[in-house]
Order: structure tokens, then sequence, then C-alpha cells
């Protein structure tokens, strides 16, 4: 049987996607992220409109990106000490009880204070539930287990991001602050039923099995898209533990970087596409803001599907390109049609960055190397969306919202390289 043969029988196999265990995952995620998307647009809404301006719209969201960067490191250890139900539980209460108190107090300085909690609690979130999504995974179907879980995490911003926008607008900031804290409480119940340490259903198989890297029930990682060689070579003589051991894996740098520039734009657009349509048609980045987020978490999850099938690294250079065309096309902000069709440019080639990155990344490593990985994905994730928002905060206020989203999309363009470069290793490797 041939790899391609290998994937399709695998994954259209009887094993199933939805355990209790990860559905239990997903709506802990569903309901951590809900809390986290719901005021990704307004606090910097918030920030701006009590004098913070530009600067300070992005230095809300660069400083809960900061924290999510520095506390993602540390989640692994946190893990193996105390276990899934304690880690995410703490995870969902900083994602939600810290917005509370902008309800009752309104400074600049106490926002940072929220935004620095909150971004420790989703970056508790993010690796934990990475990792426990890929461990989850029946053999063979890994990119389509990623990619469901991926919705979990997209299905919240097609609500959360233009609901968050068109409460505060309609209500006021305190009302959205409050539900926040409502929305994280209410998923609690769920993080119950997770695995009370990392030992789960399929690490058990596989100790039993004698095998510890998972490869024996797995065609996926026997025939995937390295030819069989599921790990980088410096895996194979051994790398440091830690998140530096899959940082100094050299086959996930391109990876990483080219997904460090997708949520750099990311990071752009959710901060600033409702400052930017202010004055604008009424409702515009509300809607802009939903078609994004309604079509990443589909195109996400259709990555994987084609992904276990096909091979991920088909997907990686259209969906670099989607981004930087849809970044490109808000240049145009005075057309509210190039608004939107840029939104389900970007949308989709996003999604697609998102699962393509992480599946290959995965396959690239043991699965002893899962938390790593996961951890190096999460922070080129959340760094590139810090250093989108503040550093674009500084840009504008010499070039203006046009020009920002111009050299925006230069940036992404210069990717294309290293994608390009990427795809070919791969060829490189299974021939």
């Amino acid at each position: 049987m041939n790899a391609r043969a290998a994937r399709t029988a695998a994954a259209t196999g009887t094993s199933r996607l939805l355990s209790r265990p990860m559905l239990l995952l997903l709506v802990a995620s569903v309901g951590g992220m809900g809390g986290f998307y719901l005021l990704l647009s307004v606090l910097p809404l918030y920030a701006a409109t009590a004098g913070g301006g530009g600067v300070g719209a992005g230095l809300t969201t660069g400083a809960m990106m900061l924290a999510t960067v520095l506390a993602e490191p540390a989640v692994p250890w946190f893990l193996a000490r105390f276990g899934h139900r304690a880690v995410v539980g703490a995870g969902l209460l900083l994602l939600g009880l810290p917005s509370a108190v902008l309800s009752l107090w309104s400074s600049f300085p106490l926002t940072l204070g929220v935004c620095l909690a909150r971004g420790v609690g989703l970056g508790i979130v993010v690796v934990a539930g990475t990792a426990l999504a890929a461990e989850l995974a029946p053999p063979g179907r890994r990119s389509e287990s990623l990619g469901l879980y991926g919705v979990s995490l997209g299905v919240p911003s097609v609500l959360g991001l233009p609901a968050g926008v068109w409460l505060s607008d309609r209500l006021g900031f305190e009302p959205v602050f409050l539900l926040t804290a409502a929305l994280t409480l209410l998923a609690l119940p769920a993080v119950a039923g997770l695995p009370a340490r990392r030992a789960t259903r399929a690490t058990q198989d596989e100790r039993l099995s004698g095998d510890p890297d998972g490869r024996k029930g797995d065609p996926g990682r026997r025939n995937g898209e390295l030819g069989g060689r599921s790990e980088d070579p410096g895996v194979r003589k051994g790398t440091p533990d830690g998140p530096l051991g899959a940082a100094v894996n050299r086959s996930l740098v391109r990876p990483t970087l080219i997904l460090g520039a997708a949520t750099f734009a990311s990071g752009v657009l959710v901060t600033f596409l409702p400052l930017a349509l202010l004055g604008g048609p009424s409702h515009l980045a509300v809607v802009a803001l939903l078609v994004q987020a309604s079509v990443a978490p589909l195109a996400r999850w259709g990555a994987g599907w084609w992904g276990d099938r096909r091979g991920s690294s088909s997907l990686l250079l259209p969906a670099v390109l989607a981004v930087a065309l849809g970044t490109a096309g808000l240049v145009r902000l005075e057309s509210p049609v190039m608004v939107i069709v840029s939104m389900v440019l970007f949308g989709a080639g996003f999604g697609a960055v998102q699962n393509v990155t992480l599946a290959t990344m995965f396959e690239r490593v043991p699965r002893s190397g899962f938390g790593r990985v996961s951890v190096v994905w999460n922070l080129a994730f959340d760094a590139g969306m810090g250093l989108g928002a503040v550093g674009f905060g500084l840009l504008i206020d010499r070039t203006g919202y046009p020009w920002g989203f111009a050299v925006t999309a230069v940036l992404l363009l210069a990717v294309l390289v290293p994608a390009w470069h990427d795809r070919r290793y791969v060829q490189a490797e299974t021939t």
C-alpha cells in the first residue's frame, strides 16, 4: 500500500474522533475561547476610547500575548505535576474572572493587568488543549482531529469577535466584561471529564504494546509525508528536553516562521480593523469580523481532512498567498465589498495555515515530543499576534491604516519563500 492509500484507509476507518474525553475537551475549549474572543477586539476599543489611542489599543493585545508567550513554556511542567483537570480549570478562570474587575474600576494600568492575567489563562488552555487533541486522535486521523479541535477554537470567534464589538456598542463595555466571566465559568464542569494526567488512552495503549512513539498502529505516521521518517534527524539523535528541544529541531523552523507571520497579520486585523472602519458603513466591522471568523475554522477543518488524505504540504503555499492577498485587499477600506472579499480570503488562508503548520510539526517529532511542539506552535501563534498588534499600532501613527495594511501584506508575501522551501524539503524526503 502506498503512502496516500495508507493515509486514506486510516482516515476512513471506524475509529471515532469524538471520544468522550475529546468531546469534553471541545466543550472546555469552546467556553475558554469564547471568553477570549469576546474581548479580543473590545479591549482595544476600550483602551482607545479611554484616551490610549492607537498605541494603547495595540498594547492591550500586546500585553496579553506577552503574558501568553511567557506562560506557555511552563504549561507542560504544570500538566505533568497537576494534571489536565486542575491546569485547564485554572486557565479558564484566568481567562474569564479578571475581566469582571473592569466592570467595577476603570483605568488603563488595570486594563493592562487584566490583559496579562487573561494572557496566562490563554497560554494554559491552548497548550494543554493542542497536545491533548493530538494524543486523543485515533490512528491515522491526527490531522483531522487537530482540524476538529481547531473548529472548537474557531467557532467561538465566529460569534465572539463580532458579538463583543456589537454588544459594547449597544450596551457599553461593562456587560461584555461580565458576560465573559460567566461564559468561562460555564465551561468548568467539562474539565472534570478530562484525563487527570497526560497518560491518555493513546499513550497507555502504546506502553502496553511497547511502542512509546506511537508508530506501530498509525499508518499515517509510518507512511506519511516524510516517507516513514516521522522524525527530524535531530530528534533521532536526541534533542534537548523541554520547549527548546522542539525549537532546535531544524524541520520545525519554517512552519514556525510561517505561522508567526500569519498570526502577525491576524493580530493586526482583530485589533485594528474595528478602529480602521470607524466612520464607515454601519456594522461593516462586525460583518467583516464575522465573515473572517466563520471561514477560518471551516478552512482549518477542511485542511485537516485534506491533509490526512493528500498530505498537508500541498496546501501551504496557497494558504500563505490567500492570507497575503486578504491583507492587501484592506488597502481599499472605502469599499465594503473589497473588505468582505478580503476577509473571506484571509479567513480561508489563516485557517489552513493553522492546521497545516500544526499537523506538519507533529509529523516531524515522535509522540513523546507532542507537548514541546504544542508549546512552540502556540508560542509562534501568540508572539505573532502580539507583535502584530504592537508593531502596527506604532506604524499607523506614521502611515495611516491603508499603508499599514499594505506593509503587512508585503511582509506576508516574503513568507512565500520559506513556504516554497518547506514544500521542497517534504518532496525531497519522500523521494
